[in-house]
């Protein structure tokens, strides 16, 4: 064979190494960053309309999030049956970690409980933080004639039907709350859900229900043109002091939203912590807690393992309430 075939076979292979491990390198590098997490932007979805306490909440959360993560955050909005939309979608989804989804308590439990298709169980969801909580108040028009929880349900009582009550979706929170108030009262309240807070407060504010079932940030932010009847907390709420509670008027029950995030079941467990590392540092900036108490938020810093032990102790708190109002 002659050197100058032999010098350009030696080439050829020389060449054909190189190829092979350059594909080799590169496989390696995307096999890693693949399993770097995360490498791209992240979708948060807010299963209720934009405008309401979530989406508040997750605009504030955003800028922390990404620095965080160290990606774009991209929060989405897709709302309808009461939060049950989104989250059949998640649980279907691919358990990656790059889609999020606010985790809306009660309304995440009671969904799949009352619906006969909600799409998901509640264990197709993983708990990963839960960050705040707002307390549910009962409030009507500043010019109502009703100046107490006792005046409104004893008109209520004597007028079947005829106090219409503005509320957040059906299956919620606030449809929890009227109907503890009516089964402990023995009034007969008109239930009108919204596709959300904002439309809630919008629909009440435009004078289209007599009174409304809101979150404690709503009724801090618009008690001017209110009386706040009762709040849903233990003890009255630091924001608004003057406020007795329900409990305090002999209706014996609690009421309020609890938010955080989950992911798919089966989302690895690294990804989880991660996430859950993300918000614990937002959660926990001196700033972000101070905004969100200033707005009427209760703050939180629950991780994953806590988290998941609280929703599954509000799970069969909720399956008693429910048997016990005829609801299951």
């Amino acid at each position: 064979m002659s050197r100058k075939k032999t010098v350009w076979r030696l080439g050829v292979a020389l060449l054909v190494i190189l190829a092979i491990a350059g594909q080799t390198a590169l496989f390696a590098a995307g096999a890693g960053e693949e399993r770097a997490y995360p490498s791209r932007a992240i979708n948060y979805v807010i299963p209720f309309d934009a405008g309401g306490q979530s989406d508040i909440t997750a605009q504030y959360q955003r800028a922390g999030l990404e620095r965080a993560f160290g990606v774009d955050v991209v929060i989405r909005h897709q709302p309808g049956a009461g939060g049950a939309l989104a989250w059949a979608d998640l649980a279907r989804s691919r358990a990656d970690g790059y889609t999020i989804a606010g985790n809306n308590i009660p309304h995440i439990i009671i969904q799949p409980l009352v619906r006969e298709n909600a799409g998901y169980a509640t264990e197709d969801l993983r708990p990963v933080y839960l960050f705040q909580t707002t307390p549910i108040g009962l409030a009507v028009a500043a010019n109502s004639p009703h100046n107490t929880l006792a005046d409104l349900i004893e008109y209520a009582r004597a007028n079947p039907g005829r106090v219409t009550v503005s509320g957040s979706g059906t299956h919620s929170g606030h449809h929890l709350a009227i109907l503890q108030l009516e089964y402990l009262s023995d009034a007969d309240f008109t239930y009108i859900p919204a596709t959300g807070a904002a439309p809630s407060v919008t629909n009440f504010l435009g004078g289209h229900t007599e009174a409304i079932l809101a979150n404690s940030d709503d009724l801090v932010q618009h008690q001017q043109a209110m009386k706040i009847l009762a709040i849903g907390t233990t003890e009255r709420f630091h924001a608004l002091s003057d406020v007795p509670t329900f409990m305090e008027q002999g209706y014996d029950f609690t009421a309020g939203i609890d938010r955080g995030v989950t992911v798919a079941k089966d989302t690895p467990e690294d990804v989880v912590r991660a996430i859950e590392r993300a918000f614990d540092t937002v959660s926990r900036d001196p700033e972000f807690v101070a905004e969100m108490e200033a707005l009427g938020f209760e703050m939180h810093q629950i991780g994953a393992d806590e988290y998941a032990a609280y929703i599954e102790r509000k799970q069969r708190e909720i399956i008693t309430v429910l048997t016990e109002l005829g609801e299951l």
